[in-house]
């Protein structure tokens, strides 16, 4: 989420590791040498050894938990996941018997799937959005899209880690730290960073802890991972998928999304997640707009004849990663897209400082709203109780950074200051209608294209995250969709590359970003190296 350019010209996407969470010099286990028997599982090919009954969602499940014990709470400790369901075990048996009496629910029968820990499921896990201060938040009911992912038979395998209030406390925050499930790590090389704020969700799909997972972005927070991870994820237009139950930063920008290792399971996931829903009535833009399925646009000829703008102003911030987008661009034309250079200026103004303040203005509006549906017993009502009790508690809770963000928040008044309103004003028109739809119109563009993210950094305690560059603000700025496809590696470490449109635009991109993937096939495992003085200068890059 919550881009660093708001506070000090880089981006913020996390929070950092415990000294004793740190600790490289621990031996590989087997188990990342060893080719584990779900290894790059989709979800079509579970469903296919359902059908046949070669497996079932019970040993599915059993391999999955085994495979986290052995890769994320030991071996290389990735820390991606904050709780497992102790009742996945007993639902897994249940979709097995509901399978073999003929009742599938859904697309999703019996699909393993792992929820960012800010997203509401009620019964015995919580929802504590990485905070001491909601370690006992049992919810009273499942978020939206955890129900429809519940009725569309997915098995909720647990939570996973994330940088803390979905990174929105402060300008020094490390990627992936929580005071609940403390560093997130990345399992190609284990001392970078994972990105954020789904950390967890990236690091877990990256390592084959799952099957799918569910992310959450304000801006950058489902890309940045995403690509750092060697994932793909789609940032979905505002409005598409609902926000009820999910912990907010800021309703103009926050959205979920699905979080794969192919674009096919994205699409299917953002099927099942898309609905209207009465207690978020941004939805409501999304009606007529649904389709009926997203599997249906993945086509390998989905970028013959698009006409793509190039966003150079992202680029420049790495040579090798501008090299790896000259040889996406030259697949893509390969592909028979046309590309088209856009000029320096467009998407060029980003109104920075107005975005910062629009988020500072909805969050304590924002969090506010959802504290007052938690339970009781949860101590924290506000934005002002949630100060004061990381100030009890920070040895805690504030060992590393502070909470400067929710401090400037705090001052902020209410949603009918005309400072916020100006503020919202510019930052839609200028992303949006200025923006991305005056870019795509001028050069009847059927999408943009720009690197995801930089190399992934070293997790730094003392000063934070130190993010190259990235692409996400017009997308996320705008409320519009955009998706992210690995594009290569960067000496052992992914880059992503992101393809963004207009509003409503889901289809056409998840088409382009089809085509590539199955043209360039860039995805590969993480080898868990623990440092990177462990890879050689001669290995491909």
């Amino acid at each position: 989420m919550f881009r660093r350019s708001f506070i000090k010209n880089s981006i913020a996407t996390g929070a950092l590791l415990s000294i004793n969470s740190c600790n490289t010099k621990q031996k590989k286990t087997p188990d990342t040498h060893e080719v584990f028997a779900l290894q790059e599982m989709t979800i079509s090919g579970l469903m296919t050894a359902y059908e046949s009954g070669d497996l079932t969602c019970e040993s599915v499940t059993r391999m999955y938990l085994d495979r986290i014990e052995a890769i994320d709470k030991s071996g290389p400790t990735l820390r991606s996941i904050l709780a497992i369901n102790p009742d996945a075990l007993t639902e897994a048996r249940q979709l097995d018997e509901q399978r073999k009496s003929g009742k599938v629910k859904g697309p999703l029968h019996g699909i393993p799937v792992l929820l960012k820990d800010n997203i509401d499921t009620a019964g015995t896990m919580k929802t504590t959005a990485g905070s001491l201060a909601l370690k006992d938040n049992q919810a009273l009911q499942n978020a939206f899209i955890t129900q429809k992912l519940i009725d569309a038979g997915a098995l909720i395998l647990g939570k996973t880690n994330l940088s803390e209030w979905a990174n929105f406390r402060s300008s020094r925050s490390s990627s992936g730290w929580s005071a609940m499930g403390g560093q997130t790590r990345n399992p190609y090389i284990i001392d970078r960073s994972p990105c954020g704020s789904s950390s967890g969700s990236g690091a877990a799909i990256a390592a084959d802890l799952c099957t799918v997972a569910i992310g959450t972005e304000t801006d950058g927070s489902i890309v940045c991972p995403s690509s750092i991870n060697g994932i793909v994820g789609i940032k979905p237009t505002i409005g598409l998928v609902s926000r009820s139950g999910i912990v907010p930063i800021a309703h103009s920008h926050d959205t979920a999304g699905p979080m794969t290792r192919t674009v096919e399971d994205a699409a299917v996931l953002l099927g099942v997640l898309a609905g209207i829903d009465e207690k978020d009535t941004h939805t409501q833009r999304s009606i007529g707009k649904i389709p009926s399925d997203y599997t249906q646009f993945l086509n390998k000829e989905g970028m013959n004849g698009k006409r793509i703008g190039i966003a150079r102003r992202f680029f420049g911030f790495h040579e090798l990663v501008d090299a790896l987008l000259e040889k996406a661009i030259d697949a893509m034309k390969q592909l028979g897209a046309t590309l088209v250079e856009l000029p320096p200026d467009e998407l060029n103004d980003l109104a920075d400082e107005d975005a910062y303040t629009v988020l500072l203005y909805e969050f304590k509006h924002d969090l506010k709203a959802y504290l007052s549906n938690c339970p009781e017993h949860v101590s924290v009502r506000s934005l002002e109780d949630l100060i004061a009790f990381n100030e009890v508690n920070k040895d805690k809770e504030m060992p590393y950074f502070q909470q400067e963000v929710f401090l400037e928040a705090a001052k902020k008044g209410d949603l009918t200051d005309e400072q916020y309103l100006h503020a919202l004003d510019r930052v839609l028109k200028a992303n949006g209608e200025n923006g991305i739809d005056k870019a795509l119109k001028t050069h009847q563009l059927d999408a943009i294209i720009a690197p995801s993210n930089g190399p992934s950094w070293p997790i730094d305690v003392v000063t934070g995250d130190h993010f190259l560059g990235g692409s996400s603000s017009p997308a996320a700025r705008s409320g519009y969709p955009s998706i992210t496809v690995p594009a290569g590696y960067v000496h052992g470490l992914p880059i992503g590359i992101s393809f963004i449109a207009g509003a409503f635009n889901e289809p056409a991109l998840i088409s382009m970003a089809y085509a590539y993937e199955q043209a360039t096939m860039h995805r590969r495992q993480p080898e868990f190296r623990l440092s990177f003085n462990e890879f050689q200068p001669t290995e491909k890059i």
